[in-house]
């Protein structure tokens, strides 16, 4: 974490501890996510990457020691799809962002391009693929108003071009004033600093 942050701050975890069937996953474990950063959180399989996730979004909110302190909207977007299948893109993506704001089909459809689903738009997602499935789940982010963005493995099931699109998706939000805190086995290829948080060093 840089000495003196200069954005504001949107997220902090204080004194987190998990233990999952007798094991300790993390311990004491103390966050502060402000505008203007990228968090990676690195760690072997199993060592809880996903459960502090859900954790920071607030998904899970038993079973664990500690606090967290959200000061902003967020959105989450999870290892596994959302997408319903007897939806269309468009219509995935209309109930999703109903939440936060009025997205008109332009914007949608944009989305959607932005993902390389052009064309896409009006098919039903069950006709898609894996991949197809997670692109319209990420297709969330053009539209979303929240500054942090709390991502789950965000480039499964996603091609080296679509990779590429997507980390700058993420930096441009980022130096845009908002954050982002994200899962994933691969090394990030960016133009701005990664802040990383490794698990497999705050276990017990």
């Amino acid at each position: 974490m840089p000495v003196n942050p200069s954005g504001m701050l949107l997220l902090a975890a204080q004194s987190l501890s998990l233990v999952r069937g007798g094991r300790a996953l993390f311990c004491e474990l103390s966050l502060e996510v402000y505008a203007g950063q990228l968090w990676q959180i690195e760690g072997a399989n199993g060592a809880g990457k996903t459960s502090l996730l859900r954790i920071l979004c607030g998904l899970s909110r038993y079973g664990f020691e500690g606090k967290v302190l959200r000061h902003s909207r967020h959105l989450y977007v999870g290892h596994q799809s959302a997408v319903k299948a007897l939806l269309t893109p468009r219509e995935n993506l209309a109930w999703h962002v109903s939440g936060e704001r009025h997205n008109t089909n332009q914007q949608i459809e944009a989305a959607l391009a932005g993902v390389g689903l052009y064309g896409y738009e009006d098919v039903p997602s069950h006709t898609l693929s894996a991949g197809q499935h997670r692109r319209v789940n990420l297709a969330r982010l053009a539209l979303s108003n929240s500054p942090l963005w709390l991502l789950d493995e965000p480039f499964t099931a996603i091609d080296k071009t679509g990779v590429a699109e997507l980390q700058m998706l993420l930096v441009a939000h980022v130096e845009a004033g908002g954050a982002v805190v994200l899962t994933s086995h691969q090394a990030l290829q960016v133009r701005c600093e990664v802040q990383t948080l490794n698990l497999d060093r705050v276990a017990a």
